[in-house]
């Protein structure tokens, strides 16, 4: 069955308020597809806010500058084999269902994370040091190839009628996970000192990732199946073909919407970098603006994921990354002039805000592009083929410009132009989907 040309949006009946709103269930569907979600952007969020470390001990060179280089390369090697593994993960969850799929990513979470928290340096290992950062990066990439798949699905069949409530969950729990991260940072810069957190203090977030994983694990296995996935699994014996046969036109539109999104949640990570080694700030000062932008990404989302409910989610998403689009420019150039810790938190909460305007109802708009009996397997492919082209390479795309042109504004151009990518994709939605 073809479903390019029919219209997804959810039906009137379908959007009928629930009878009970605090169900223990959803509760616990959520705490279960949050946890990993936040584990996931946990360690992401580390790598990339420890790159200056990892690159000293990983990547040795006389310039500091190809040290973060080389480190943040790697970090977004890993991005190349998301798309492979939501078509995998994605593909298992859809027929397997949307529970055991979940479970699988966290399994091999935890292993990622333990290859980075263990492996020994340059110094000690030689090459090997590299080769292994590298693998352990590869199977993270691979296991959050299939969580957003899985997880958004399993959000947003909770309840038909609070899409962007629920849904909304998948990017507050990234947020958590930021937020978490750039604690942890903060912290460790403050009380540390720049030779201690090169030998040895950047591997404790790690080990803390290890200490979440089990939980996320044992909260998965207990969770209910979700019932529509039930009803639909029949459909699903083959989804990565059906993607790819009637499911181009839906791939495209919920990628183009997630290339904003996934570039400045990755922008915002990078700026205290920037901070740091362009502009001349304290590292603990620059971290903790990161702290309050997470701040903002975690608990003002699900408000305006409700909201979306009522006043319309594109009506919301539309403005808001138009806004992007005109601000990012001046407020990179603000930054660069005047190099304070004050103007740069006061950069990362304006473009947290606009983000959580954003991306709180992007999840569900991007599952309500495909079809549920293959939700899990478009959502894994659309997102991670985003992430991996316009997501994972954005800290070293950013570095790249700075570099080559001189001027420290230069990632707002390359934002600017992303956010004319998803509006045209969000308009797609409206006109192909009839999604509101």
């Amino acid at each position: 069955m073809k479903h390019d040309d029919v219209s997804l949006a959810p039906s009137r009946r379908d959007l009928r308020q629930p009878e009970s709103r605090r169900d223990p269930r959803q509760v616990r569907a959520v705490a279960a597809a949050t946890i990993g979600n936040a584990l996931e952007w946990f360690d992401m969020s580390i790598y990339a806010l420890l790159a200056i470390y990892i690159g000293k001990n990983f990547f040795p060179s006389e310039d500091p500058a190809v040290e973060t280089v080389n480190a943040l390369a790697a970090f977004g090697a890993s991005y190349l084999i998301r798309p492979l593994g939501g078509l995998v993960l994605g593909s298992y969850a859809d027929r397997r269902g949307l529970k055991k799929g979940l479970v699988l990513t966290i399994r091999l979470m935890v292993v990622g994370t333990a290859i980075l928290a263990f492996m020994p340096g340059h110094d000690s290992i030689g090459i090997l040091a590299p080769l292994g950062v590298v693998l352990a990066r590869l199977i993270q990439g691979f296991s959050a190839g299939g969580e957003f798949g899985a997880a958004t699905s399993y959000l947003v069949a909770q309840d038909p009628g609070r899409r962007g409530f629920f849904g909304s969950f998948q990017f507050a729990s990234q947020g958590l996970g930021t937020l978490l991260a750039s604690l942890f940072v903060a912290v460790l810069t403050a009380v540390l000192s720049p030779e201690d957190m090169t030998a040895w203090g950047w591997r404790i977030p790690f080990f803390f990732g290890l200490l979440v994983g089990p939980v996320g694990y044992f909260v998965r296995r207990h969770v209910e199946e979700v019932p529509l996935e039930g009803r639909v699994r029949e459909e699903a014996h083959a989804p990565v073909r059906e993607i790819f046969r009637s499911q181009k036109v839906a791939t495209l539109i919920a990628g183009g919407a997630m290339v904003i999104s996934t570039a400045l949640n990755f922008m915002i990570q990078y700026l205290p970098t920037l901070g740091i080694q362009k502009l001349g700030l304290p590292s603990s000062s620059s971290f903790w603006s990161l702290v309050v932008t997470g701040v903002i990404l975690t608990f003002a989302t699900p408000l305006v994921g409700h909201l979306t409910d009522r006043v319309g989610r594109l009506r919301m998403m539309i403005p808001a990354a138009a806004v992007i689009g005109v601000v990012v420019v001046p407020l990179f150039l603000w930054l660069d002039v005047a190099r304070s810790v004050g103007v740069l938190l006061l950069c990362m909460v304006v473009l947290g805000a606009l983000k959580s305007l954003y991306f709180a109802a992007l999840p569900s708009v991007m599952g309500d592009v495909f079809p549920a009996a293959r939700r899990a397997t478009g959502l894994a492919l659309s997102y991670n083929t985003a992430v991996a082209v316009f997501g994972g390479f954005t800290p070293m795309i950013a570095a790249w410009l700075i570099g080559a042109t001189g001027q420290s504004m230069s990632p707002g151009l390359y934002l600017a132009a992303l956010a004319v990518i998803s509006i045209l994709s969000l308009l797609a939605a409206r006109k192909f989907r009839a999604i509101r």
